[in-house]
């Protein structure tokens, strides 16, 4: 597959983060992995809970982000086996996870693609296939931490953006993000509506909608991996 189409099925794919997944009777477990240092293998178990078999095909892709948007690559480093498997009803499969080639330096990110085959459609019928993204994230043996910083760019052309620059060695994840002014605490539409995910060495723009209000600075807060964060983030004046 090009590389354009692949990082076109990742915008496609569902970004999920709770510990299943479950759709068209098929559960998904777990659907984030995040290995230990230096750990060069895991797995995943797809369960049929549905009344019939159930074919899936299981890709593994180096996952980075540029400019914001989600690329997977085909690599030889991970391996996912069985790469196709049937499974019957009420049976499930284990799926193995290898790395080939460890984590140096920073945390390795990965993504496992899994689409559901689904059989062939009656007439007058439309059968939709399952994607399911799940992220891998494998440390090396060293430590690694992300380290978040936070500004809004206002340009004289009227678009502002609030940008997270993730400078560490390791991911982060945001939810909830929420801006505000730190006068009256008048809110900002910010449309954070894509990955959560910030990798390591990544920066991540996000459009305001709302008219910017004075002040050189807004009060920023969210939810991260570690729990709360609150504080006041500069406004810095950018070219168009």
């Amino acid at each position: 597959m090009e590389k354009n189409s692949i990082a076109a099925a990742a915008a496609a794919a569902f970004f999920l983060i709770g510990a299943s997944a479950q759709a068209q009777s098929m559960t998904v477990l777990p659907v984030s992995i995040q290995m230990e240092p230096g750990q060069q293998a895991t797995s995943l178990t797809i369960i049929n809970q549905g009344g019939a078999e159930s074919a899936v095909q299981v890709r593994a892709f180096a996952w980075s982000q540029v400019d914001g948007k989600e690329q997977l690559t085909a690599s030889d480093d991970v391996l996912a086996s069985p790469p196709i498997a049937t499974i019957a009803p009420g049976s499930a499969q284990v799926v193995r996870i290898v790395l080939r080639k460890p984590a140096v330096g920073t945390e390795a990110s990965y993504r496992i693609l899994l689409d559901q085959i689904p059989p062939a459609a009656a007439p007058g019928t439309v059968r939709i296939a399952l994607r399911l993204s799940i992220p891998v994230f494998a440390p090396p043996t060293v430590r690694v931490a992300p380290h978040l910083s936070f500004h809004v760019e206002k340009s004289v052309s009227g678009q502002s953006y609030l940008v997270a620059v993730n400078s560490g060695t390791a991911h982060e994840r945001l939810r909830e993000m929420r801006l505000t002014t730190t006068g009256n605490g008048t809110g900002l539409n910010v449309n954070a509506e894509a990955s959560p995910y910030l990798l390591s060495g990544t920066t991540h723009r996000w459009l305001i909608a709302s008219p910017m209000p004075a002040g050189n600075t807004l009060h920023f807060t969210a939810h991260d991996l570690n729990g709360d964060i609150v504080e006041d983030i500069p406004v810095v004046d950018v070219n168009p």
